[in-house]
């Protein structure tokens, strides 16, 4: 049986998925194709994420078998909570969200992923994108 709390976490989700799928379409509709799926990536850490959160990612890795990490240090929705551990519970909603906003946009763009977020630190937070092979 799913939780209040996850089922909370998947409705945040599927909201973020959508919202990323119709962004997506409006900041790609005068933009060249993409070469590769890095370039893509590339995308969602400066256009994308400046558009949505006024600034570019600060860092993406990648192990060039469909695993991407973007670290962003100073999370726009996280950065009004406290850095104390307490309000460390509550960050996986407010990611919930971005996690299907960054889905969505990718799905758009042809791309089936897994995305999740973590949070060691109040307000950096890390998305682990995992890219499924079709």
């Amino acid at each position: 049986m799913i939780s209040e709390n996850g089922r909370c976490i998947t409705k945040l989700e599927n909201m973020g998925f959508r919202v990323g799928q119709g962004l997506i379409e409006r900041f790609t509709k005068d933009t060249a194709r993409f070469k590769d799926e890095l370039d893509i990536m590339k995308f969602i850490c400066k256009d994308f994420w400046t558009t949505v959160f006024k600034k570019q990612i600060d860092n993406l890795r990648t192990n060039h078998q469909g695993i991407y990490v973007l670290q962003d240090n100073k999370f726009r929705l996280l950065t009004q909570m406290s850095a104390g551990k307490q309000y460390l519970e509550h960050a996986s909603k407010y990611l919930a969200f971005t996690c299907g906003l960054i889905r969505g946009g990718l799905s758009n763009l042809g791309i089936k992923s897994i995305v999740t977020a973590e949070v060691s630190s109040m307000p950096a937070c890390k998305f682990q994108v995992m890219i499924q092979k079709l």
